[in-house]
């Protein structure tokens, strides 16, 4: 089995394109390794088995993306383990915490980051208590992001939407129970689908669009424009490599000139993914700002005594 995000061919070759879209199990059930597609020709005497097969829990839930985000949390994990200051009794100040190191200095930035940047700017006062989430959020969706760029991954984890879905379903679980905490059920609800101020003829109207911007729209457009970018990065970059390669070494025609052609052609595509690979890199960084940014706005809604 290759690299994550590749199948391999009968011949061997790692198999490129939307099938590195494809989450693959760990460990394959002997039901999966004879009846998934990427096995082969299913023989003819499985052909009644495959038809009522049922994935087993490991084929479902032991992945490769799966086991990719888990990387992706430990790495997150262990980076502020080794960054956070250590306080000891030392002649160094470098050991004390009074001056930080290189290391504490890169944590401290990355830390202030968010703190200032995010949490202090959009939630204003008790900002402090969200700082946390929102440190673990940026991390994650960052280094899950990056993975996109490297060569053990190629494949950034967000582009399957399902992790797209949970970071916005427990962004959405935060920001609400917050507000009700703050404001009482009733209160809270009245306060994200009532405008202050608004005539009581128009209410009608606006409860219902209130409601739906908030409570639905808010969660759908979070987790989507985090996949959506991160999916369509990954396979502009795919058809300029994939295409380009094809093209560059293809010999398909008799006609040298036509050959010729293609070569080139395919030369430019694949010079120009490098150019799409920086701005992929750009859209990572851009995109888990934006996530962050977004979840502190809603929680600094929720809190907000008008709306």
């Amino acid at each position: 089995m290759g690299p994550v995000g590749l199948w391999p061919l009968e011949s061997g070759a790692p198999q490129f394109g939307v099938e590195a879209f494809d989450s693959r199990p760990l460990f394959p059930s002997s039901g999966w390794e004879t009846c998934h597609p990427h096995s082969g020709e299913i023989a003819s005497e499985n052909v009644d088995f495959c038809a009522t097969f049922e994935p087993s829990w490991t084929d479902i839930w032991l992945t490769n993306h799966i086991a990719q985000a888990v990387i992706g949390a430990v790495i997150v994990l262990v980076f502020w383990l080794i960054v956070k200051p250590r306080r000891s009794v030392s002649d160094d100040p470098t050991q004390n915490g009074v001056i930080p190191s290189k290391r504490q200095f890169l944590g401290e930035y990355a830390y202030d980051f968010v703190r200032n940047g995010i949490a202090r700017d959009m939630i204003g006062h008790d900002y402090h208590k969200y700082v946390p989430y929102l440190v673990a959020l940026f991390s994650f969706i960052l280094v899950n992001n990056l993975f996109g760029e490297l060569f053990v991954f190629m494949f950034p984890t967000f582009s399957k939407i399902g992790f797209a879905w949970g970071l916005a379903g427990a962004s959405f679980i935060l920001y609400n129970a917050v507000g009700i905490k703050r404001k009482g059920f009733f209160g809270y609800l009245k306060s994200m689908t009532v405008p202050a101020g608004v005539p009581g003829w128009l209410l009608p109207l606006l409860i219902p669009l209130e409601f739906l911007s908030n409570f639905i729209v808010r969660p759908l457009t979070l987790g989507l424009r985090l996949f959506a970018n991160l999916f369509a990065g990954h396979l502009v970059v795919m058809v300029f490599v994939v295409g380009g390669s094809w093209l560059l070494f293809s010999d398909a025609s008799s006609s040298w000139a036509y050959n010729w052609t293609w070569n080139v052609a395919g030369g430019l595509s694949l010079l120009v993914s490098f150019f799409v690979f920086a701005i992929e890199l750009l859209v990572a960084c851009l995109q888990a700002y934006i996530f962050t940014v977004l979840t502190a706005q809603y929680v600094s809604s929720a809190l907000a005594e008008e709306h």
